[in-house]
């Protein structure tokens, strides 16, 4: 009798304890450098990061915390990716789509900014090696007014050719400019486009009027546009804006008006208050 109630009171014990390990197992807590992804379109494809994101907390970041000199991993834990989805440049320089380490070499008045076909390396910066490397680029850091405590890389300026890539912390902020050869791809499409059965009229005008090419043609393009959907206000907003870019400000005016007034019987506002600026900067 005694050596069963001392079994039962060991088994006892002994689902506690492992409900205690079980718990502990299971326990989650924030992560000291959370991790980031961000996708963001760019040109024809996608540029994409992964990294991980520690805070200040109160420490000294450039010249202590991260050395100068020094190669960095550019955040924590695993190495930081990039990816683009096609072929771009990065201060000029050729990078064909693909996934790439992010690594730097922080300076007070300049930094290196390295891609590597190393995605593993980590923290084992002191095994970098430029075999690995795919390009490298200089560049000038910018001290920024108010700090950033938490470490981040951003796609920021987001043009149709042209994008920055944007290292910031603390009060640094280290901006790497991103380009991409479309024009050539996108002419072509547009060709392609207006010999097929549907050309995409719309689509080829804003191109244009973006770029500043051949206006008139635009003009022509957004007028098939209007004629094919006539209640479309955000057409005949484009159709304004070519107009007015042609210097016809009476035209502009005129479907300006047509924009106003199509977008209040949608109850689009922002259309409205669009068309509106453009008629008084027409008016001026």
């Amino acid at each position: 009798m005694k050596r069963t109630l001392v079994s039962s009171i060991s088994a006892a014990i002994l689902l506690m304890v492992l409900s205690i390990t079980t718990a502990s197992a299971q326990l989650k807590i924030p992560a000291a450098s959370p991790l980031q992804t961000t996708k963001q379109s760019f040109a024809l494809g996608d540029i994409t990061l992964e990294y991980s994101r520690p805070a200040t907390k109160g420490r000294v970041i450039f010249g202590d915390l991260v050395p100068y000199g020094k190669v960095w991993r550019t955040g924590a834990n695993a190495t930081s990716k990039i990816t683009f989805s096609s072929d771009v440049k990065l201060e000029g320089k050729e990078v064909k789509a693909g996934t790439y380490g992010l690594f730097t070499i922080p300076g007070k008045t300049s930094w290196e900014v390295m891609l590597s076909k190393d995605l593993t390396l980590g923290a084992n910066v002191a095994d970098y090696k430029l075999e690995n490397e795919v390009v490298r680029v200089q560049v000038k850091p910018t001290t920024l007014p108010n700090k950033v405590e938490t470490f981040t890389i951003n796609i920021a300026d987001i043009l149709p050719g042209s994008a920055t890539l944007e290292i910031m912390w603390a009060n640094t902020r280290v901006p790497v400019t991103i380009t991409a050869d479309i024009d050539q791809i996108i002419t072509k499409n547009i060709e392609a486009s207006m010999a097929s059965d549907k050309p995409a009229y719309f689509e080829a005008a804003s191109y244009y009027y973006d770029t500043n090419r051949e206006l008139p043609k635009a003009l022509s393009w957004v007028n098939k546009a209007t004629e094919q959907n006539p209640k479309a206000f955000w057409i005949m907003l484009l159709k304004a804006r070519i107009e007015l870019k042609l210097k016809d400000k009476q035209s502009a005016i005129a479907s300006a008006q047509k924009t106003v007034a199509m977008a209040t019987e949608a109850k689009n506002g922002d259309y409205v208050k669009m068309a509106e600026d453009l008629i008084a900067s027409a008016k001026k």
